[in-house]
C-alpha cells in the first residue's frame, strides 16, 4: 500500500469512527452527514465520494462496529485468563456496550442482523461461533462447563438466542435486559455456578 492509499484508508477509518460515535450517542436518523463530516474533519463531498450515500455509510459503520467489538472479544478469547474471568468480562462488557448504545442504533443494528444473507449473520456463523465453541471447550477442560454437554447442544442453544434476536420487535426490549440475558445464556435459570465465578 502506497502513501496515497494509506492516507485514503486512514481518512475512511476516521469517517467510520466519527459516524459510529455519533450514531451510538444520538441514533442514526438524528445524525446528518454534515455532522459526521464536521466530526471527521472532512467535507460532505468526501463522505459521498467514499460511501455514495448515507445508507451505504450506515451499512459500513455497522460492519466496522461488528469488527471493532470482535477484536476486543478475540483478544479476550485468546488470552490466558481463566474461563470464569472471561465469562465475567463478557457479561460486564456487554452491559457497558448496552449503556453506551442509543436504542435507535441498536434497533437498526438488529434490523440489519434480521435481513436475509446479511454480513453480520455470515460473520457470526463463520467467525464468532467457532470461537465460542472453542471457549466452551476450554471451560469443559477447566471443569466449569459440564463435559457431557455436546457441542451440538451448545450450538442449538446459541442458535435459539440468535433466532429470537432476529424476530420483529425483539430488539426493543433486549437492550435493557442485556446483562440478565447474558447471565441466563451462561448460567441458566437456576444460576448454579461455581463460587469462583463470583
Amino acid at each position: 500500500m502506497n502513501g496515497f492509499e494509506r492516507r485514503k484508508e486512514l481518512k475512511k477509518t476516521n469517517i467510520l469512527e466519527a459516524a459510529l460515535a455519533l450514531f451510538l450517542k444520538y441514533g442514526i436518523h438524528k445524525v446528518a452527514v454534515a455532522e459526521i463530516a464536521k466530526e471527521a474533519n472532512v467535507s460532505q463531498v468526501t463522505i459521498y465520494n467514499y460511501f455514495d450515500s448515507k445508507d451505504n455509510l450506515v451499512k459500513e459503520v455497522i460492519v466496522f462496529y461488528v469488527h471493532q467489538i470482535w477484536e476486543e472479544y478475540k483478544q479476550l478469547f485468546d488470552s490466558d485468563m481463566p474461563f470464569p474471568d472471561k465469562v465475567k468480562k463478557m457479561i460486564f462488557d456487554k452491559k457497558d456496550y448496552a449503556k453506551q448504545t442509543h436504542e435507535e442504533f441498536f434497533n437498526d443494528f438488529m434490523t440489519e442482523y434480521a435481513s436475509e444473507n446479511n454480513y453480520i449473520e455470515k460473520f457470526y456463523t463463520e467467525t464468532v461461533l467457532p470461537n465460542i465453541l472453542k471457549l466452551f471447550e476450554e471451560g469443559k477442560k477447566q471443569g466449569y462447563v459440564d463435559a457431557s454437554i455436546s457441542n451440538e447442544a451448545i450450538l442449538f442453544y446459541i442458535q435459539m438466542f440468535a433466532e429470537y434476536m432476529q424476530k420483529d420487535g425483539a430488539s426493543q426490549n433486549m437492550l435493557s435486559m442485556t446483562e440478565d440475558l447474558t447471565k441466563l445464556f451462561f448460567f441458566g435459570i437456576a444460576g448454579k455456578v461455581k463460587e469462583s465465578l463470583y
